[in-house]
């Protein structure tokens, strides 16, 4: 076997990590958990937008439910990857340079830690996977055919 074909293999786990890890907390997110709305509220104020807690809350539940989706899809899986990369940088983002902080429940950090490997795991596939990607910004940049679609 190549290896190629294992890190292909590979990605799987990894989508199934981050599938797993991105649904797991959207039930707090979207029953409005008294610790999600607590770590929102923060970030939301934050910003400068207080009261914008639930609107932020569930615009990323709905971002990461699309993400553990694509990532699971063997078509849309290296955009999957990217995505739930993307989002995890965000949180990674929000836990360094907020007041939200990197240990915010006092656990240890164990949002944090998670948000990084779930991180590391989707910039894998995207790595494993980059040809998809470069196919699909090929498409998308193709001038005349992306205003035609």
């Amino acid at each position: 076997m190549d290896t190629r074909r294992i890190l292909r293999l590979l990605c799987w786990p990894a989508a199934i990590w981050i599938a797993y890890e991105l649904l797991w907390y959207e039930q707090y997110k979207l029953t409005g958990n008294e610790g999600s709305v607590y770590l929102f509220t923060i970030l939301s104020n934050w910003l400068g937008t207080p009261g914008g807690e639930k609107p932020f809350r569930l615009f990323v539940a709905g971002m990461e439910i699309a993400a553990a989706v694509l990532v699971l899809i063997p078509r849309t899986q290296a955009f999957g990857g990217i995505f739930a990369a993307g989002i995890m940088a965000g949180a990674i983002f929000f836990h360094t340079v907020s007041p939200l902080g990197i240990d915010p429940y006092g656990d240890g950090g164990v949002l944090f830690k998670e948000a990084c490997f779930t991180f590391v795991m989707g910039l894998f596939i995207a790595a494993v996977r980059r040809e998809e990607l470069l196919a699909l910004a090929r498409r998308l940049l193709r001038p005349g055919k992306a205003a035609a679609a």
